[in-house]
């Protein structure tokens, strides 16, 4: 059985109108023989009434504290209403079409809520519906745990449903249809002269995802990567290629070897810089640091620690209770808020001389200063003032000539 996945997240399922073009691109694959299997995503961005955020936001006044067990319950009717309207839609156009929940397809999770894990996918119902000739809509997001409870994916978890399911029923290629064309070598919004990427190799989208860039969830990346399984970015709007990632082509022809695959960004970012030079024991601040952010829950990045100094930082909605938990340890540390991570991202750039000082280059020329930097053998990331942000990636991008 000839079978492609195919991933539509909220904004391709957001209005009757871009549904349609959604279904227009499964009536497309039909055409070229697939079985197709749609996974779906809750109906827009938060505001809108469907939304996942907006969902969660009913029930913030009455109870802040909400159990994550109820959270889940609540979280996963974005996407049982997306299903549903997507399956109507798809009968009104004639096509045969079924949709079933996320425990409903087989996926079966972890216990932890909010942020499940996939265990296995049993699609056993879903080759039956198939083999009937009709398309199955799947929620994404959501599964069940061996108590036969609901659980959410967490963040990008469509994108992991989309590929667990195509893995199990080893589908020729998982379609990730978005309101884009296909991945840039930067965010368009920021830079003009950013440009289409054709292929990719998995590292290189996963860095790129895992730096900010809104393509695809890393960990479906991941995913994709151990099952050797092709993936698409596309357009809902259009029938274009998009953007293949994968090991190598058809003709056994890997991705092209760049050194700067593009170039990708983090905002709204608070740094927190603490002097402990003058400690008695400054490994004992380290420790009562980290150990108080992590029991309230707090994630860190862009970590620097070192005899005389330890840098952090945080998104800024955290900051305040940052600068609570700091003060509570008679801690005062120095503070810049509104800041942005700029990254220059490239699998290729390991061990070849001078990448750090063409981003020092870029970024002085056009007076930018770099408040802390980090590297690892795909990337150098910059610390900058977010005011600098879009300035930064054009000098970057243009830097590594990727315009």
């Amino acid at each position: 059985m000839k079978i492609v996945v195919q991933k539509f997240g909220g904004t391709s399922v957001a209005t009757e109108e871009i549904r349609q073009q959604a279904i227009e691109r499964i009536l497309e694959a039909r055409k070229k023989g697939y079985h197709v299997v749609v996974v779906v995503s809750a109906m827009g961005r938060f505001g809108e009434p469907y939304a996942t955020d907006t969902l969660l936001s009913l029930t913030q006044s009455m109870d802040p504290d909400l159990p994550t067990r109820e959270k889940d319950l609540l979280m996963a009717c974005g996407e049982i209403i997306s299903g549903v309207v997507m399956t109507a839609q798809l009968r009104r156009s004639g096509i045969d079409a079924l949709f079933l929940t996320g425990w409903q397809a087989g996926i079966l999770t972890t216990d932890h809520y909010g942020e499940a894990r996939i265990l296995s996918v049993k699609p056993q119902r879903i080759f039956g519906e198939l083999k009937e000739g009709k398309v199955v809509i799947v929620a994404g997001f959501q599964g069940s745990n061996e108590q036969k409870e609901i659980t959410t994916l967490g963040r990008g978890g469509s994108d992991t449903t989309a590929v667990a399911i195509g893995a199990a029923m080893k589908a020729e290629l998982v379609d990730i249809f978005t309101d884009v064309a296909g991945v840039m070598t930067a965010d368009p919004r920021l830079v003009q002269r950013a440009r289409f990427l054709n292929r990719l190799s998995y590292q290189e989208v996963c860095q790129l995802a895992q730096e900010g860039a809104k393509i695809i969830h890393p960990r479906a990346v991941d995913l994709a990567m151990q099952r050797h399984l092709t993936l698409r970015v596309r357009s809902t709007s259009s029938s274009a290629a998009g953007t293949l990632i994968c090991d190598k082509d058809d003709e056994g022809n890997f991705p092209p070897q760049r050194l700067i695959t593009g170039i990708a960004h983090r905002s709204q970012i608070t740094q927190f810089k603490l002097d402990i030079a003058q400690a008695l024991n400054p490994s004992e601040i380290e420790l009562t640091v980290f150990k108080a952010l992590a029991e309230a829950g707090i994630s860190v990045d862009f970590i620097n620690v070192s005899p005389r100094i330890i840098i952090f930082t945080v998104d800024d909605a955290v900051a305040p209770k940052v600068m609570e938990i700091m003060r509570s340890k008679n801690l005062e540390p120095d503070v810049i808020s509104h800041c942005a991570k700029v990254a220059v991202v490239g699998m290729n750039m390991m061990g070849v001389p001078g990448v750090m000082a063409r981003v020092v280059e870029a970024l002085t020329k056009n007076g930018i200063t770099i408040l802390q930097s980090a590297d690892s053998y795909t990337t150098i990331w910059c610390l900058i003032e977010e005011k600098n942000l879009v300035k930064a990636a054009n000098a970057l991008h243009q830097q590594f000539c990727l315009d």
